[in-house]
């Protein structure tokens, strides 16, 4: 948060009673003050007279008075120590407030650490502090008075450690329970926002490379539209190149009438593109066949159209049942459909000058790269990068995105960084990577097998990814029936809990790591109920479930008759972590990490299990409160699971 800071003069009042200070030693500190200024007023004096401080008190302290938790703590925070700091430090200093959430076992719930970087900007330029912990001193006495704040302190070389108020805390997650969790979204500087994922190519079936792009990019498209963005998801898929030439002819060979072309018919899509990649490489007459092809498909030939259009159908149902299972929503816009307005893009890039000619093929030559981004082929045909920067200006300006970001693995990196250069060049983008219209590519590492390498089949085929979620599911209800769930639930809970479990296990799995990173796929590990699993996790919210169903306490009911109290030590850093989750969606989103999230889910379960292994909830005197408290973690888990694609379970 930038603001520009004016000091005022302090009057010589009392210490607040929000606010002590351990500095130091009384030996060490005094060095800090000079002789003519040893009080705390004489620290904060300053020789601008510009408005008066009891006017300028006045308009903090209402602020603070009336000031609305928006759901995001940490912003919360930051606006008081903006307040402080306006008071606090010269005319004509800008500063960024730097406040993070405390360290565990470090005093505090939050820390200001402005003290040594404004001591850095001021010292020698007339100002009467003496150093770091004056500044912080001066800082901590400057805050605005806040029903949120309970105490703040001053440690170290100036560091503000403030404290917040469990009754305030207890309020806002009251009134989250009462209005809903929504009250709790971020809010980011952007309206829309396009999210560029999955992205299969036609006639080839979706394998477990597709996993990554997919789970990855819907769970931000999901933390996106939580945070109140208006998401566009575009499944920018493969459906237009000159393999089509290849599959049309072949499809012709196959079945002459092409009228009654089913998928049944076509069978393996994917040794269907095999078949016909083979002939094309082996079969010269064929192979010309394919090149004319092309040529009629592009020309419009109706024909050719509608078998491509056949090929395309068969695909979409077959990548439709991954979608299902994964309950993932997209739009298709593949490269077809940019196809038309590539020449007039390639034509706006060329009237500024940024294409040039280069062995027959036109290109852009961008500073930083030793190769040139080629945007039409020597032969006359696009490539992907004539159609990325036209699928780029069409979201720019026909969507009107103001954010766009494209998931895919790490090895297209170069691609992406060349024309995002090439759309700045163009002017397009803004010279800030940082600054909105904003691009990003989400780049993330290999599925490994337990051998360390790529994951295959044993016959070194690509694993289908329909059939590994299948294994999953088929895994999960082996385990539940271990178990004899079986005998206690319908066959419909059974398979809707197994589905729950093992989809999320998958989900999970991906999602925790760090996108950047490889990560190995082992079926054990991501279905095992122990330790930072999706099983474990749901295990924990059912329990939270069944110990409210237990009560037989009408939660609704409570949430409208009683309070909640964060009175223990377990308690009050349950309550603390449940306030940190808008700030912890918001950090994940801005970062396109949702191992962010992930982490934070599995945190919170920890502390639920600290809070229930120590505090009895039912039967207990204050049994209303902590079944607040359970209902207030369980909402938090529910929504972390959405977020993250993954289905709740409710008992098991």
């Amino acid at each position: 948060m930038a603001i520009r800071l004016t000091l005022f003069p302090v009057t010589a009042t009392p210490p607040s009673s929000l606010c002590s200070f351990n500095l130091l030693p009384r030996s060490r500190h005094l060095a800090y003050f000079s002789s003519s200024s040893s009080s705390l007023s004489g620290v904060l004096r300053a020789t601008t007279k510009r408005l008066s401080f009891a006017t300028r008190s006045k308009s903090v302290t209402t602020m603070a008075a009336s000031q609305e938790f928006t759901g995001n703590l940490k912003h919360e925070v930051e606006k008081l120590f903006a307040e402080s700091l306006r008071l606090t430090v010269p005319d004509g200093t800008s500063v960024d407030t730097e406040v993070a959430a405390s360290l565990p076992g470090k005093p505090g719930d939050y820390q200001c650490n402005n003290a040594m970087g404004l001591w850095s900007l001021i010292k020698g330029k007339g100002t009467q502090f003496r150093g770091p912990p004056a500044v912080g001193q001066a800082i901590s006495k400057n805050l605005p008075a806040s029903e949120m704040v309970e105490t703040c302190s001053v440690a170290g070389p100036g560091f503000v450690n403030l404290v917040l108020s469990s009754k305030w805390m207890a309020k806002s997650i009251e009134k989250m329970l009462v209005e809903g969790i929504d009250t709790w979204a971020p809010t980011l500087p952007v309206k829309r926002a396009v999210v560029d994922f999955s992205s299969p190519n036609i006639a080839k079936e979706m394998h477990v490379g597709h996993l990554r792009s997919t789970i990855i990019g819907d769970t931000l498209a999901r933390m996106l539209e939580f945070s109140k963005v208006e998401v566009l998801r575009r499944n920018h898929v493969g459906d237009w190149g000159t393999q089509f030439g290849m599959l049309i002819e072949y499809l012709f060979e196959k079945f002459p009438d092409t009228e009654s072309v089913t998928e049944t018919a076509i069978g393996d899509l994917q040794s269907f593109y095999k078949q016909s990649k083979t002939k094309f490489d082996n079969d010269t007459d064929f192979k010309e066949k394919a090149q004319k092809a092309v040529v009629r498909l592009q020309g419009g030939d109706p024909i050719y159209r509608k078998a491509w259009a056949k090929i395309c159908e068969i695909s979409r149902t077959e990548f439709a049942k991954v979608y299902q299972r994964l309950k993932v929503e997209l739009e298709e816009k593949g490269e077809s459909f940019y196809n038309p307005y590539i020449a007039n893009v390639i034509g706006e890039l060329d009237s500024k000058g940024l294409i040039e000619e280069s062995e027959g093929a036109r290109v852009i030559f961008l500073e930083g790269f030793n190769i040139p981004l080629m945007v039409v082929k020597s032969d006359g045909g696009f490539n992907y990068a004539s159609t990325d920067l036209t699928a780029l200006w069409y979201r720019l300006n026909e969507e009107k995105a103001e954010w766009i970001v494209y998931v895919t693995d790490v090895g297209q990196q170069q691609h992406f960084n060349m024309f995002f250069k090439a759309a700045r060049k163009a002017g397009w983008l803004p010279e800030s990577d940082k600054t909105y219209p904003r691009v990003d590519h989400v780049g993330f590492g290999l599925v490994l097998g337990d051998d360390g390498k790529r994951f295959r089949t044993r016959s070194s085929d690509v694993v289908r990814l329909v059939d590994l979620l299948d294994e999953a599911k088929t895994r999960s209800k082996t385990a539940l029936i271990e178990r004899g769930k079986d005998k206690e639930w319908t066959a419909e809970e059974l398979d809707q809990t197994a589905e729950a479990v093992g989809y999320g296990a998958v989900k999970y799995a991906d999602l925790k790591n760090n996108r950047l990173t490889n990560y190995t796929f082992n079926f054990d590990q991501m279905l095992s109920d122990k330790g930072n699993t999706a099983v474990y996790l749901l295990y924990a919210h059912a329990r939270i479930c069944s110990i409210i169903r237990k009560s037989g306490k009408d939660i609704d009911e409570l949430k409208k008759t009683e309070k909640l109290a964060l009175d223990h030590p377990e308690e009050r850093a349950l309550g603390l972590h449940l306030l940190r989750f808008a700030e912890t969606v918001e950090e994940a989103c801005s970062n396109l990490l949702p191992n962010v999230l992930c982490h934070y889910l599995y945190d919170l379960s920890e502390r639920y299990t600290s809070f229930y292994s120590i505090h009895q909830v039912i039967g207990s005197k204050e049994e209303a409160s902590r079944l607040l408290l359970c209902e207030a973690t369980a909402v938090v888990m529910r929504k972390c699971f959405h977020l993250l694609g993954i289905t709740p379970v409710y008992k098991i």
